[in-house]
């Protein structure tokens, strides 16, 4: 049976191991840590499993926090980048709740953030409905994130400003997601009446 007789520590984060003299693999320090490899440790069946695991485990987590640090991601949307990355089922799953634990995945943040983020970009609040449930995120957190969000009304009277009132106007906003009430009122000040 093979004995692991050296680790090296290569100053990236990952070790070096050696078997019976002779290099073998390169793993990640966490990897070599929970797997629980030693100097003079014999690789046997279960070592191998539960490195193997381990391993599966880091590259979930790898692509996850890759897929995290360009912007916050709903718990459906990077189970689906890991799917993609074809990150092993089991793997996947506990990498998400470790990093639901963590606060790193929060499907109640991404909501209200994506929420208001498409209501500056002048988006009304069935396009941000439809976007954030699209998203994975579910209907009660939409609900609530709609709710955090400055009236239709309002997030419509700058458009309507810039744009002018009017049909065209009407219909620009309605194409983005507004209701009735806000179409109205760009219609409305196109004949002179208050908005």
């Amino acid at each position: 049976m093979p004995t692991v007789t050296a680790l090296r520590d290569n100053r990236r984060g990952r070790v070096a191991v050696e078997l019976d003299g002779a290099p073998w693999r390169v793993f990640p320090v966490d990897v070599v840590v929970r797997a629980g490899l030693a100097e003079g440790r014999s690789l046997d069946r279960t070592v191998l499993r539960v490195l193997r695991r381990e391993l599966r485990r880091s590259e979930a987590l790898h692509v996850a926090g890759r897929a995290l640090r360009h912007r916050d991601l709903s718990r459906l949307g990077l189970a689906e980048r890991l799917e993609r990355a074809s990150v092993a089922p089991a793997a996947a799953a506990e990498s998400l709740a470790a990093l639901e634990r963590a606060g790193l995945v929060d499907d109640r943040r991404v909501a209200h953030i994506r929420a208001g983020s498409l209501a500056e970009r002048g988006y009304g609040n069935e396009a941000i409905r439809r976007r954030l449930l699209a998203e994975g995120l579910g209907e009660a957190l939409v609900k609530e994130a709609l709710g955090g969000l400055e009236p239709e009304t309002e997030r419509a009277r700058p458009l309507i400003e810039r744009r002018g009132p009017g049909p065209r106007t009407a219909r620009y906003l309605a194409g983005r997601g507004f209701g009735e009430e806000a179409v109205e009122a760009a219609l409305e000040a196109s004949f002179g009446q208050e908005a």
